[in-house]
């Protein structure tokens, strides 16, 4: 498995994707970054300009490339469905350091992320900082419970801005902490209802920061104090997983094809894997390669950071959507110099998590009741030859 360097001899430019349900409040978050000092060199992207309500305090002038330059030197635009030309257009200005993208309320952010990791001009000029997803505090329930689309945004999330907190009723926010955790324990989660700054909340979540330095790989996983959020979980890797060891799923109440148990429409959920010790490089591929071809179309989004056996001082960083896998990348060292194993978050929809954790543990050398080792899979006639995670 090849990986890339994480220096470079021109910075890349910083991508945010801002993203949340209708009526989540993306407009008044986005406005109050625009009114923050300091998000110079930054150009925001957003779909119907015109309707969405941007300050038009922050609005100077259509430039000549159909650009709207902001009173700070920010630039926006709106798009209709020509995301990329336009993200390649802005790339190519050479004057940019941060883009942010705003979806539509309805919008599935995974195709944005998978196009950052499949197009190679994109790969050129962008690194994604984060996912930024803006959650109601009082519709956020019932349209997490109802709404695929609003569990997809949440599901992809860095960091989740709960907005109109202070307007709900304390059962209600105990019922929408319980739905984020279950669908995205890894998230950072944060309150709009403050007068702190947004901008050092939210933005700089990526594993490469605006100073050029790195972040700690381990706090881009949503690992707290050496543990996953998702960890407790990593258990059941050491027993056969059954039913019993699912939680209920979220409904979608307005799904006529709705069927009980752990695999039905809108089930969005997130787990971990966990392996101590150094992993072969070629035995990642081969996890990675089937782990595409099996769930590779409900895998939202995957992080991982692993040791392994070629370079175990190096951690190498995976980060994946859906089948794409973006290019794997060494970091210089690890942050306090301990070798943490692998760690890998997956969050996916439909996912059959108990043939993940057997694929993973067939080639970590785990143990797994009733299930295959490495040989075994490899040898299989059945298995799916010539699967590349992204190609």
């Amino acid at each position: 498995m090849s990986d890339h360097s994480t220096a470079s001899a021109a910075r890349p430019i910083r991508l945010t994707l801002l993203t949340g349900f209708l009526g989540a409040g993306k407009t008044t978050i986005l406005n109050r970054l625009l009114a923050e000092p300091g998000l110079t060199d930054t150009a925001v992207v957003v779909n119907e300009f015109g309707e969405i309500g941007i300050d038009q305090m922050l609005v100077e002038a259509e430039t000549s490339d159909g650009l709207i330059e902001l009173s700070d030197g920010c630039l926006c635009c709106s798009v209709r469905g020509e995301l990329v030309e336009t993200l390649i257009r802005l790339g190519e200005r050479g004057t940019l350091a941060r883009v942010v993208v705003e979806t539509t309320g309805l919008a599935d952010p995974s195709p944005i992320l998978a196009a950052l990791m499949a197009d190679p001009d994109l790969q050129r000029h962008y690194v994604l900082d984060g996912v930024v997803c803006v959650v109601d505090a009082l519709a956020g329930p019932d349209n997490l419970m109802s709404r695929a689309e609003a569990r997809r945004q949440l599901a992809v999330a860095d960091r989740i801005v709960l907005t109109k907190r202070d307007l709900a009723e304390p059962e209600a926010l105990s019922r929408l902490d319980a739905l984020m955790a279950r669908i995205n324990a890894s998230a950072v989660r944060l309150s709009s209802g403050t007068s702190e700054m947004l901008a050092p909340r939210i933005l700089d979540c990526g594993l490469a920061r605006a100073d050029g330095t790195l972040a700690d790989p381990r706090a881009w996983l949503g690992v707290v104090s050496g543990h996953a959020p998702s960890d407790a979980q990593d258990a059941m890797a050491q027993k056969p997983a059954s039913d019993e060891d699912h939680e209920s799923p979220v409904r979608d109440d307005h799904d006529p094809h709705h069927e009980h148990g752990h695999h039905h429409h809108g089930d969005v959920r997130s787990f971990s894997l966990r392996h101590d010790g150094p992993i072969e490089e070629e035995a990642l591929a081969s996890f990675l390669e089937l782990l595409s071809a099996f769930e590779g179309d409900r895998l939202l989004r995957m992080k991982a950071v692993v040791q392994t056996r070629r370079q175990p001082e190096r951690p190498l960083v995976l980060h994946g959507v859906r089948g794409f896998l973006h290019p794997p990348a060494r970091l210089p060292a690890w942050p306090d110099g301990q070798p943490d194993g692998a760690r890998l978050v997956l969050i996916g929809e439909n996912l059959d998590e108990r043939r993940v954790r057997d694929l993973f543990a067939a080639f970590t050398g785990g143990l797994r009741s009733d299930a295959p080792d490495r040989a075994a899979v490899e040898d299989n006639p059945l298995a799916i030859p010539g699967f590349r995670f992204g190609g």
